[in-house]
């Protein structure tokens, strides 16, 4: 019967029969020698496979057989920690979000003072655009300091 199963499938003959007679039983391969029932599936299944009657109780066993050691590891590890530590990921990576903000913020602050020092510093006169500039970097550090000014006057009144 698999010999005319196989040729029907593949159109040549069958030509391991003995490498057939031992793994036949095997668990790996008892899906893989069933005869496929559906064609719109495209794995082989064991249950109800042939009309003789022809699958091994080992088919069953197959479909049945439980994970390997490390995929129950793996399973049970994803389990715990997404269980317990999925909320606390999302609140770590909002406060470490927030800190690298102000980090850039002072960074960012702080090229525009060494910018502006630089400028100040020149001995030479100073071009149109360089002394735009100038006036600009020195605007935006007052205007810095009245916005941080505010902020801490807010902060004490809520505080305070």
């Amino acid at each position: 019967m698999a010999h005319t199963i196989f040729a029907n499938d593949h159109k040549t003959k069958f030509n391991l029969h003995h490498d057939w007679e031992e793994l036949r039983h095997d668990q790996k391969w008892c899906e893989a020698a069933t005869h496929k029932i559906t064609g719109s599936s495209k794995k082989r299944k064991c249950d109800g496979a042939q009309s003789d009657g022809a699958t091994s109780p080992l088919c069953d066993q197959a479909t049945q057989r439980p994970p390997g050691v490390k995929a129950a590891k793996a399973a049970s590890g994803k389990r715990s920690i997404g269980d317990h530590q999925e909320g606390k990921g999302t609140a770590e990576f909002q406060t470490m979000w927030s800190i690298k903000e102000r980090d850039l913020i002072v960074k960012e602050r702080l090229s525009k003072q060494r910018l502006l020092e630089s400028l100040i510093s020149k001995k030479d006169p100073l071009f149109e655009a360089e002394e735009a500039l100038k006036q600009k970097l020195i605007n935006r550090v007052f205007e810095d300091r009245d916005t941080d000014d505010d902020k801490r006057s807010q902060d004490k009144d809520d505080h305070g």
